[in-house]
């Protein structure tokens, strides 16, 4: 089975980073690719450039080969929509589980997204959970939820698609937003992400000019 986590990774930090490691390891995943957006669908371009958050990417998971890099998003113009994504990778990886890794506030908000119905028929989700959500109880949600949960995360390997999973996952309040602003103003953003990310962050510059909001 692969993992599929996908944003703008902009920049890339430890609350992306550490519970997709605990869904790996909880769901003996093969691999986690970390995907990220080219043109993102509900947000601003993101401030660093394509080659730095790919830099980023690759400098952060260097001491973890189970995870890689994936910028197929990046050869596709228009906005990234994880559906296309989707049908891309299973072209390639046919037969292979997939895994689509969500935080719970991008679970909440799936009902926006572009064709959101179909996006089981290419993969699983596992949504990783924070203690305190409630869930919704009616809507379209709720009616995906009753359709497509399993309990039991054996389930995923019986077929390549179509079931989910909430999983509870460290929870580390950590965000790119913050941290963009807290580099934007001169502050130390140390032990919020990994190391080699922060080095290319100093190096170039990233955030200590120009917009830094999301």
């Amino acid at each position: 089975m692969i993992g599929l986590l996908g944003g703008c990774f902009d920049p890339v930090h430890f609350g992306h980073l550490r519970p997709a490691l605990e869904i790996q390891q909880h769901l003996g995943l093969d691999e986690v690719r970390l995907i990220p957006c080219h043109v993102p669908p509900h947000r601003p371009q993101p401030v660093a450039s394509r080659q730095q958050r790919v830099a980023m990417l690759n400098a952060a998971v260097a001491d973890y080969p189970v995870f890689s890099v994936d910028g197929r998003e990046f050869d596709r113009e228009g906005p990234s929509y994880t559906l296309d994504t989707l049908i891309s990778l299973r072209e390639d990886l046919a037969g292979t589980t997939l895994c689509l890794l969500l935080g719970m506030d991008a679970f909440l908000g799936l009902t926006s997204w572009h064709r959101w119905h179909e996006l089981t028929d290419y993969c699983h989700m596992v949504v990783m959970n924070r203690p305190g959500v409630q869930l919704p109880e009616q809507g379209e949600l709720a009616d995906f939820i009753r359709l497509h949960q399993v309990m039991d995360a054996g389930k995923l390997g019986s077929q390549a698609a179509g079931l989910l999973l909430f999983h509870q996952v460290s929870q580390l309040d950590i965000s790119a937003t913050a941290i963009r602003k807290l580099l934007g103003s001169g502050g130390d953003a140390g032990f919020l992400l990994p190391e080699r990310v922060l080095d290319i962050v100093r190096s170039e510059g990233v955030y200590t000019t120009g917009n830094t909001d999301e």
